[in-house]
């Protein structure tokens, strides 16, 4: 960044504009494995004009621009830029509009998804989508997020009809509409969903919302094994039960949970969590056909959360989890990978990650939203033990091996970023080219988030 630049962009943001080394270190990475890289500088915009000025001039310079929400991302999709600058959405952070007869909302990208469902709990409406992480939604439509929900309310490409996007270019275009359906043109919104900032900012969302069920009951029943849990979690599926979250922990994850969020009458036995939405009638129903399918696989009787707090307890504990198994190593790491798979082949494919790790002699929790066939294996480590690294990617090798076989893809939520790039060759090699000539039509100085995805050059 030339001193050109970093006079104007000084003069334009005033003390929204940070050289300081610890702001630059606070925005060098997500919750990754990497080592942090730090950006030359840190600018804080307000409003979709100030992303357009930062662009504009960072483009007509060629510096490279990583934007920057909450930094939850677990793929390298935000690790700095050491000759560009980082671009922090977090003042962006206001909800725009809500609409609840018509169950939409538009946003700004660092509303996160408690901040919008605190705000919408005196509508009857709420946000369904539910990554571990207190993510920006603007992240999340970024990285084509999902989450607990997904199996009843789906994901950000099923609840998002429009976004506001700053090119690189500095030109700001509005994608989609508050309608629930459109055949007018290209469908951008989908292109720059899943993105990774590697086409343009997203600065604001059109979001649908949900109405809020009449009736919300919660419970854990415990398996024997870890396959009898997915087993049960794929015939509840393959039954048509419309279920709002199954979740599947193993044996290790809840020992950790367990001890981490101070869980009571919870056995640490491989575990599905399930949630079911609707009316009264309606849970009662599903509930007697989910209770029938798990004993037919050996599941215990379910252990109902009693009240609302009780039940924030219980899914807390799900959403802590990666920071429950960061917290077993001091300054250590975490490296967390998730791949999808048909419902049919999602039991091989976890039976095959929780032996290969056994082999590896790794510690390996695992959770799973089993209900759309997405699964987590959790693998902490001393980043100063020798090797460990490598057997960690080994296994990330042979997970993604067996994944494609089994006609899975290589992330069903975390996105791309730096650590799946070589996979992503193997999953989608014939279309990366196609990628390759998208990007350079739109970015064509490669300022936004280079390197990410994939490699241009």
């Amino acid at each position: 960044m030339n001193n050109q630049v970093q006079a104007e962009l000084k003069k334009i943001f005033n003390g929204r504009f940070s050289t300081s080394e610890s702001t630059r270190a606070n925005y060098a990475r997500g919750e990754d494995t990497y080592d942090p890289v730090l950006s030359k500088a840190v600018v804080f915009p307000e409003t979709n004009e100030e992303v357009s000025k930062i662009l504009s001039l960072c483009n007509e310079h060629k510096i490279p621009v990583v934007p920057f929400g909450t930094g939850t991302s677990l793929e390298g999709n935000v690790v700095g830029n050491d000759k560009g600058i980082t671009i922090s959405l977090e003042k962006m952070n206001k909800i725009l509009s809500v609409n609840a007869e018509d169950f939409d909302c538009r946003v700004q990208a660092c509303v996160t998804k408690e901040q919008l469902n605190e705000y919408l709990r005196e509508d009857g409406v709420f946000f369904p989508i539910d990554p571990g992480a207190n993510a920006a939604i603007g992240g999340m439509a970024s990285t084509s997020a999902s989450g607990t929900m997904a199996v009843k309310y789906g994901t950000m490409k099923t609840v998002i009809t429009g976004l506001t996007v700053v090119l690189p270019s500095g030109e700001i275009v509005k994608t989609g509409s508050r309608t629930k359906k459109t055949s007018a043109g290209y469908n951008l919104t989908n292109l720059f969903i899943g993105s990774e900032g590697t086409l343009g900012i997203i600065t604001e969302i059109q979001l649908r919302l949900s109405p809020i069920p009449e009736s919300i009951m919660s419970a854990v029943c415990h398996f024997p094994s870890l396959e009898s849990a997915v087993q049960t979690a794929q015939q509840v599926i393959q039954y048509g039960v419309p279920i709002a979250r199954i979740e599947m922990l193993n044996k290790e994850q809840m020992e950790i949970s367990i001890n981490y969020s101070k869980l009571k009458n919870i056995e640490a036995v491989p575990t599905l969590f399930f949630e079911f939405h609707g009316s009264e009638a309606s849970n009662q129903e599903n509930i007697k056909i989910v209770e029938e399918i798990s004993k037919d696989n050996n599941g215990s009787s379910f252990k109902w959360a009693k009240d609302l707090e009780e039940r924030n307890k219980l899914w807390k504990a799900r959403w802590d989890v990666y920071y429950s198994v960061k917290a077993l190593i001091n300054n250590g790491r975490v490296y967390s990978t998730d791949v999808c798979l048909p419902i049919s082949n999602i039991t091989e494919c976890v039976n095959f990650a929780e032996e290969e790790t056994k082999k590896l002699g790794l510690r390996a929790p695992m959770v799973g939203h089993l209900g759309d066939g997405n699964f987590h294996v959790i693998l902490p480590y001393d980043p100063k033990e020798e090797g460990i690294y490598n057997k960690i990617r080994d296994f990330s090798d042979l997970l993604i091996k067996k994944t494609l076989e089994l006609n899975g893809t290589i992330t069903g939520e975390h996105g791309v970023g730096l650590h799946k790039k070589a996979y992503l060759l193997q999953e989608h090699g014939d279309c990366i080219p196609l990628m390759k000539t998208i990007k350079k039509s739109i970015d064509q100085n490669n300022i936004m988030n280079p390197g990410k995805i994939f490699d241009l050059n």
